[in-house]
């Protein structure tokens, strides 16, 4: 992404009016703060991040790549760079050090205090999509015992150094979570009632290994801003918030439309990537993509006689193969989207199945219907029952690729996104080029 400088900043960087320009952030939100970082010049970079409240620059580099983040780090002194780190929300930490080379991971690691250190490891320990990476250990629990008025007392001496304080956790002595309430409940209860009393036992929950892309469904399912991540005996770890997860879904949905183009998903903003980059990330699908594309003309050299004898199926191949193309590609499209919302289920694949059949018949039949028309314009009575027909089945045959292709990619381990657009039209490329030439020679009577 590119960055603009505010031009009053820019007046006063040139003037070197550092108090002024230090009054002027104050003013700024963090976000703001990180994008003028990362519109300057490497040396002002570091002159302004030293200018920052030290309560506010931990959460500036928290907006930060990591890899501009490490830059920075490395600009600044052993202490000042220790600062940021141990002010840093562990799961922002976490997210900084899983990101960089191994080498620029343990110099950071190096610079966190004996306890930080234990957290970090503790962290990165998890696999790296899990939401034991996402969660982050600040978080504000109370016992059942507790009342109300101790329970607020509790929140006032803990929640400063808390994600969120917006929801509180009830555990046990031996730290099973119990339950979780909102904090305004708390507030508008009586201060002398215990929170026994509050709960419900009800509330939803994540493992510490579940993958994180559950953590977006769920959160988004229950409508939850944060959700508690417990170990394998439900003992409470950490949290994770609506922040992390909306960066986990904007990944996700990046890495979809990439391999949903049948490019490599790669976790670099165009701006940021090299020439050498973008070329790695497109040129292997494409390559894959030509040799599938060699079926193609494969059936249309078997079928060169087909062709010789009646010249004018020739001109309704595009007309053919596109629109078979297009019905896979929105089949396939609308099953993949279900399948990530988890609309639909692996297990429902039968039905599934006989709804697109349905679906593919219908609408074959009302583009057969116009392609006849077409194809009795252009190139007689027979053609045109040639075309139409073959419009029915082709049409028919590509929705329902399209429909199953992402349910057998999942039984393989494969992400099915990769089955939408090019994937997808190639392989109905070449059955509509099979099935139309099977019908013509067929009803052409050519052998």
């Amino acid at each position: 992404m590119q960055y603009q400088v505010d031009p009053e900043i820019s007046h006063l960087i040139a003037s070197r009016n550092w108090a002024e320009i230090r009054k002027t952030l104050a003013n700024w939100q963090p976000p703001e703060i990180a994008d003028l970082l990362l519109a300057l010049e490497r040396r002002e970079r570091v002159v302004l991040f030293r200018l920052l409240p030290r309560h506010v620059a931990p959460e500036v580099g928290s907006y930060m790549e990591p890899e501009d983040l490490n830059d920075l780090l490395i600009e600044l002194t052993g202490e000042e760079a220790r600062r940021v780190l141990q002010e840093m929300p562990p799961d922002d930490r976490t997210s900084l050090l899983e990101e960089l080379p191994g080498q620029y991971a343990q110099r950071l690691l190096g610079l966190l205090s004996p306890e930080d250190l234990r957290e970090a490891r503790h962290l990165l320990g998890y696999p790296p999509d899990s939401v034991g990476r996402l969660m982050t250990p600040d978080y504000v629990a109370v016992r059942p015992d507790f009342s109300v008025r101790e329970s607020l007392e509790h929140i006032r001496q803990r929640g400063r150094h808390s994600e969120t304080i917006n929801m509180i956790y009830v555990i046990s002595d031996d730290g099973k979570l119990l339950d979780s309430i909102e904090l305004k409940h708390l507030i508008l209860t009586e201060p002398s009632r215990n929170i026994e009393s509050l709960m419900d036992n009800t509330f939803v929950s994540l493992s510490a290994f579940d993958d994180r892309e559950l953590a977006v469904f769920t959160m988004d399912r229950y409508d939850l801003f944060v959700l508690p991540v417990v170990s394998s005996d439900n003992v409470l770890l950490g949290i994770v918030t609506a922040d992390d997860v909306l960066d986990v879904a904007m990944e996700e949905a990046t890495e979809d439309f990439h391999r949903a183009a049948a490019m490599a998903p790669r976790p670099v903003e165009y701006n940021e990537a090299s020439v050498g980059e973008l070329y790695r990330k497109r040129i292997g699908w494409l390559m894959v993509l030509v040799f599938l594309n060699l079926v193609s003309s494969s059936v249309i050299a078997i079928y060169e006689k087909t062709l010789a004898t009646a010249i004018a199926l020739a001109f309704f191949i595009p007309l053919l193969i596109g629109s078979g193309g297009n019905t896979g590609a929105q089949s396939a499209t609308l099953m993949i989207r279900a399948i990530s919302t988890g609309d639909l289920k692996l297990n429902q694949w039968t039905r599934t199945l006989l709804k697109e059949l349905s679906v593919g018949i219908l609408l074959g039949v009302t583009m057969g219907l116009v392609s006849s028309v077409l194809g009795l314009y252009r190139g007689g009575a027979m053609v045109g029952i040639v075309v139409g027909l073959a419009m029915v089945v082709i049409v028919l045959v590509s929705n329902i690729i399209g429909a199953v292709l992402p349910f057998t990619l999942i039984v393989f381990g494969i992400d099915p996104a990769v089955a939408s657009s090019p994937v997808i039209t190639t392989i109905a490329d070449s059955a509509g080029l099979l099935i139309y030439f099977s019908i013509a020679s067929w009803l052409l009577g050519i052998v």
